[in-house]
């Protein structure tokens, strides 16, 4: 990070501080986001995490969800405006938190921006930044920003849950790519602590509703597609079958990785429709980015395998989209 010495010394003193992150957050995105406001509540700052949107209803086991508001034009309006610093948690785009209006709060708004985030391509628009697309997740970066500020001795388990919840879903508990030597230390420090793993990985992973059980098994049998000569294997999911299975934030969440699991499969598609939109999750093994075929194609991006969209269209047309786009791609998903 640049200029550290100059953040830190910002933040000796007590300082009005907005945390805001994307739509619908993960774990990553919520753990960051408390873990930073845990961590800065120490240091005596007015702290207030601002979301455009609610989260599953599994995270609410993190310390101080409850101090977590959803965005509302009026009531946000004034906390930004009179923010000394806002931090933008685990995204890279201001336009990513702009479907209410969020983004232009902030862009208009006279604090100082930090962006924490491991996503590609960053806009610029923030005064500091620790952003590394390398990062198994921005609950790393959390962790490493506050070593940065020389206070890791700060580190609590309250703190510590929220970074390993982050880091722990984002690295696919620990088995993707990004899950560097980096990160085991990061996790060992964490155990030491106190921090429980099998806990954490309970209420996050086994905290099912009956609902969502079901809507897994239905998806599978019925809404499976594979394309076996593209390698290719993807959902559609209408908001008729949402609202069948009472659908809530979290409960789509992780399906596309098991088409992603088949095998012979090079890339899994997630299109679901929602608020007038049809949102899209792509994930890739190997060489193959998904962050450059969300962005070319479906207004969106993240990282090489792991990336979101969106469209427009109708669902049914979306998928005409896809399926007419992906015959420009079968010789790179062969090779």
């Amino acid at each position: 990070m640049h200029n550290i010495e100059q953040l830190k010394a910002l933040l000796s003193e007590p300082k009005k501080v907005v945390i805001t992150t994307h739509p619908k957050p993960d774990a990553d995105a919520l753990g960051s986001s408390l873990a930073l406001f845990l961590y800065l509540k120490k240091k005596n700052h007015v702290v207030h995490v601002i979301v455009p949107t609610d989260y599953p209803s599994f995270l609410n086991w993190m310390h101080e969800q409850k101090s977590v508001s959803v965005f509302d034009n009026q009531k946000s309006k004034s906390i930004i405006e009179n923010a000394d610093f806002v931090f933008c948690l685990d995204f890279s785009s201001l336009s990513r938190i702009n479907d209410d209006g969020l983004g232009d709060m902030i862009a208009k708004s006279s604090a100082q921006k930090v962006l924490i985030d491991h996503h590609l391509e960053p806009e610029n628009f923030a005064t500091y930044e620790l952003w590394d697309s390398s990062a198994s997740s921005t609950a790393e970066l959390i962790y490493d920003f506050i070593c940065l500020m020389g206070e890791k001795s700060l580190i609590d388990v309250p703190i510590g849950e929220c970074i390993y919840a982050g880091i722990m879903t984002d690295t696919g508990s620990f088995r993707f790519r990004s899950t560097t030597a980096k990160v085991h230390l990061a996790i060992a420090e964490l155990l030491t602590i106190g921090v429980d793993n099998a806990k954490i990985h309970r209420l996050i992973y086994d905290n099912n509703s009956e609902s969502k059980l079901r809507f897994l098994g239905y998806s599978l049998q019925e809404k499976l597609k594979v394309l076996h000569d593209f390698k290719v294997a993807y959902f559609t999911i209408n908001s008729n079958e949402l609202n069948r299975f009472n659908s809530q934030n979290g409960d789509t969440e992780g399906l596309v990785n098991y088409a992603l699991s088949l095998q012979n499969i090079e890339m899994a598609v997630i299109m679901i429709e929602r608020e007038g939109l049809v949102k899209l999750s792509f994930r890739s093994s190997g060489d193959f980015s998904v962050n450059s075929f969300a962005r070319k194609h479906f207004s969106g991006g993240g990282h090489k395998n792991a990336a979101g969209g969106k469209s427009e269209l109708n669902l049914k047309e979306t998928e005409n989209k896809f399926l007419e786009i992906l015959q420009h791609y079968k010789q790179d998903l062969n090779n």
